[in-house]
C-alpha cells in the first residue's frame, strides 16, 4: 500500500544515532501509514550497515546511499524523489530533532488547503552551545530581513511539506536552508510550529559557524537573485 507520509532522513557518519532514530520514528508514527527513507550520504563509518540491520525490526525502513558525498540538500532531494507518499517529513540524523513532534506537523499540513505547502519546525529551548545559538540567531535575522521568508529558524531540520510542492522548487546545494523562501517564491503558503530540541547523544556536528557563514553569503545572494527573476502568472485556468 502507498504510505501517506514518507519520513526522509539524510545521514552522514551517524552509525551511533541512525538506528536509534529509526526506532523513535517508528514509535512516533505507530498505527499510521508511513515509510522511513534514510539516505546515507557516503558515510565513512558503519551507518549504512547499521541501518540495513535495523530493517529486520522495521519493515517500513528503506535505506538509500550515495557512492559519493553530495551534501545534505542532495540527500534530502534523493529521499524525496524516492518517497512514495504525498506528504514528506524531514529531520536531521543526529537525533536532536524529536520524532514525537513529527505527527503534529504532518497532521496540520494534511488538514489544510493545498495552498499551504509546508509546516516548518521552530526550535525552542535549543540544546546547542551559546556560540552556535548566537550565530544562528544572527544568520536567521539577516536572512529573514533580506528574503522576507517569514521564518525565524530555517536551520530546524524538522519540516513537513507536500512532495509535489518540493519538486517544483529549483535545486542547488544548501537549498534546504531556504525552503521557506523558495516555497513563497512559487506562491505557496507556510505555517510554523514550535518543536523540541535535544542534545546530540553521539558523534559531532558536520558544520561549523565559519563554514556556514562562508556558504550562506553566496547562497543568500543567489536566492535573492532567484526571487528577483520570479514572475507569477497568478491562478492558472484551464478553458
Amino acid at each position: 500500500m502507498q504510505p501517506v507520509v514518507s519520513v526522509v532522513v539524510p545521514v552522514h557518519d551517524e552509525e551511533a544515532n541512525a538506528p536509534a532514530l529509526a526506532d523513535e520514528i517508528a514509535a512516533a508514527f505507530a498505527g499510521r501509514s508511513f515509510e522511513m527513507v534514510f539516505v546515507d550520504d557516503c558515510s565513512r563509518d558503519g551507518t549504512r550497515a547499521a541501518l540495513q540491520a535495523a530493517r529486520s525490526r522495521h519493515p517500513t525502513l528503506r535505506v538509500l546511499h550515495h557512492p559519493r558525498n553530495a551534501g545534505q540538500s542532495r540527500a534530502i532531494r534523493t529521499g524525496v524523489l524516492a518517497a512514495r507518499a504525498p506528504f514528506i517529513l524531514t529531520m536531521d540524523g543526529d537525533r536532536q530533532n524529536d520524532p514525537a513532534d513529527g505527527p503534529r506537523l504532518v497532521d496540520r499540513l494534511a488538514r489544510a488547503p493545498e495552498r499551504l505547502a509546508m509546516v516548518a519546525g521552530r526550535r525552542v529551548k535549543r540544546q546547542d552551545t551559546a556560540a552556535k545559538r548566537w550565530a544562528s540567531r544572527l544568520a536567521n535575522g539577516v536572512r529573514k530581513r533580506l528574503l522576507r521568508d517569514q521564518a525565524d529558524d530555517t536551520g530546524c531540520g524538522l519540516k513537513a511539506f507536500r512532495r509535489e510542492a518540493f519538486l517544483r522548487l529549483p535545486y542547488f546545494d544548501h537549498m534546504h536552508r531556504y525552503l521557506p523562501a523558495l516555497m513563497l517564491r512559487e506562491g505557496f503558503e507556510l505555517a510554523f510550529e514550535d518543536v523540541g530540541h535535544r542534545h546530540r547523544p553521539a558523534g559531532r556536528s558536520k558544520y561549523t559557524n565559519l563554514g556556514r557563514l562562508r556558504a550562506s553569503a553566496s547562497d543568500l545572494l543567489g536566492v535573492m537573485w532567484l526571487n528577483r527573476r520570479a514572475r507569477s502568472p497568478g491562478a492558472v485556468v484551464e478553458d
